[in-house]
Order: C-alpha cells, then structure tokens, then sequence
C-alpha cells in the first residue's frame, strides 16, 4: 500500500497493491459490493458512475469486452475494459435477476453506500497496515489507473479509459506514485538495495 497526503485535507491518498485489491474484494459483504467495489478498481468508475451501470452495458467489442459509460463526469460517454471476470459475474448476475428488478447493476441510490462499502471492507481486511483507514472508494480508481500505468499502458489510453481530458490531470492526481510492483521491479535492479 502506498500512502501520500493530500495537498489540500488532512487524510491520506491510497494507492493499494493487486493483492491488497483482492484482499478488499475478499472482505466484500455479498455480490453487489463486490461488483461495486471491482467496477472501481478494475475498470476505474468514479462513485456516481457506478449507480448508473446497467448489465447491457457490458459488451463484446473489436477491442474486447468494455464497459460503456454513458454518464461520465461532465455527462460524456466513454468505454473501459472490464475484465473478463467481472463482466462474467455481471452477466450472471443478470442472468438469475428477478425481472421486476431495476435496470442498474448494483441496488442502491447513493454514493454514501459505496463509501460505506469501502469503509467496512477495508475494515474487515486482515492486515496490520494502518493505511486502510483512509481507503475511499476514489483510491478504487487511483489504484486502477496506477496499475495501468505499471502495466506500461499507453498513458493517453488511460486517460481515454478513464474518461480525463489531459495527461496532466492524470499524472498529476492519479498515477501520483509507483505501484509496489513497479518499485519492486526497480530495486531488483538495484543491486545493493
């Protein structure tokens, strides 16, 4: 896990490691928190994104299976991959639905749910890292495009996939800091470190 402050709050931003990811999974109470928390942090959803999302919005392209988001930030559409996991738990989610059910994915109407699944997750999570008291559901998305960027992902790709109008924003508040893998990587390099 990687911690830095924020410049303009007293908490903390968050970058987790993929196996600090599936240990939050892991913590997840239930299906919907699971797919909620995993539209954050594998495909990049903000908060509000997430209500929106509807199982027909995963879809099969020439580029793989994306996810449609038709409700971005400032209204505008974009599509993201969704791994093929999660666009296979979606489907089946979808599959056993009652039919009276609402066309979004996930079963609430507030952000404050996701924060609260993310609070009590993270809670859950055992690890004696002190760093998991300031996970939001954000740090989903940051950890997201982290590991994109880690995974030598063309950056204006990701900035593309996750809906910013320029690197700079990205660079800037998002791929704030090297994923463990990628410094890692680096001190395997190093011989005396």
């Amino acid at each position: 896990m990687n911690l830095r402050e924020h410049e303009q709050r007293d908490d903390m931003m968050v970058w987790l490691s993929q196996d600090e990811v599936s240990a939050l999974f892991d913590a997840t109470d239930g299906t919907q928190e699971h797919i909620a928390l995993a539209l954050g942090a594998r495909c990049g959803l903000r908060s509000h994104e997430v209500l929106d999302v509807a199982p027909e919005h995963v879809v099969d392209t020439d580029a793989g299976t994306m996810l449609r988001v038709h409700h971005g930030k400032g209204d505008k559409y974009r599509e993201t991959p969704v791994p093929r996991d999660l666009a296979t738990t979606i489907r089946t989610v979808d599959d056993v639905r009652d039919e009276s059910s609402s066309a979004s994915l996930v079963d609430i109407t507030s952000t404050r749910t996701l924060r609260r699944w993310v609070t009590h997750a993270a809670e859950r999570v055992d690890d004696d890292d002190t760093g998991w008291q300031y996970l939001t559901f954000h740090d989903l998305r940051r950890t997201w495009a982290t590991a994109l960027a880690s995974a030598d992902v063309d950056p204006l790709l990701v900035c593309d996939w996750g809906g910013w109008n320029d690197l700079e924003t990205f660079l800037d508040h998002y791929r704030g800091t090297f994923s463990p893998a990628a410094q890692k990587r680096a001190r395997d390099g190093v011989a005396w470190l």
